[in-house]
């Protein structure tokens, strides 16, 4: 019983790290994203400025979260699941960036409550991802 337990235990403690590690590499990537919008917001349109900030984001992203986040060998499956994943976050954040600055928030801050939709989205899609 004791070794249930405990596998049960490990389990938890395993996700919770999960989920942490995916916290800061979210994080940075998210800062790396937004900074390269703010940056190249000031001469381009917001979509144009939010795909070459997620472009770059994620490029770190996929490194980070193979080798820290989940601990799993970067490989072409990896690769393709996360990039499908991706394209589905990526279209997904589009969509809210454009209905936020829709209903008025500011350029300058509609990926704020864009980044509050698609980060807990991208999570899940990652982790079915790279886990499978």
């Amino acid at each position: 019983m004791k070794n249930i337990t405990s596998h049960l235990d490990k389990d938890k403690q395993e996700k919770l790290g999960e989920v942490l590690r995916f916290g800061i590499v979210g994080g940075v990537a998210t800062l790396i994203q937004y900074g390269v919008y703010l940056l190249l917001l000031q001469g381009t349109s917001a979509g144009v400025a939010n795909t070459v900030g997620y472009a770059v984001s994620f490029c770190f992203n996929f490194y980070a979260s193979t080798h820290f986040t989940f601990h799993v060998k970067a490989n072409v499956k990896h690769g393709a699941g996360f990039a499908l994943s991706h394209v589905v976050n990526y279209l997904l954040q589009m969509a809210m960036l454009a209905l936020f600055i829709w209903l008025g928030v500011p350029k300058r801050w509609a990926p704020i409550p864009m980044f509050c939709v698609c980060v807990p989205v991208n999570f899940l899609l990652v982790r079915f991802f790279l886990k499978r």
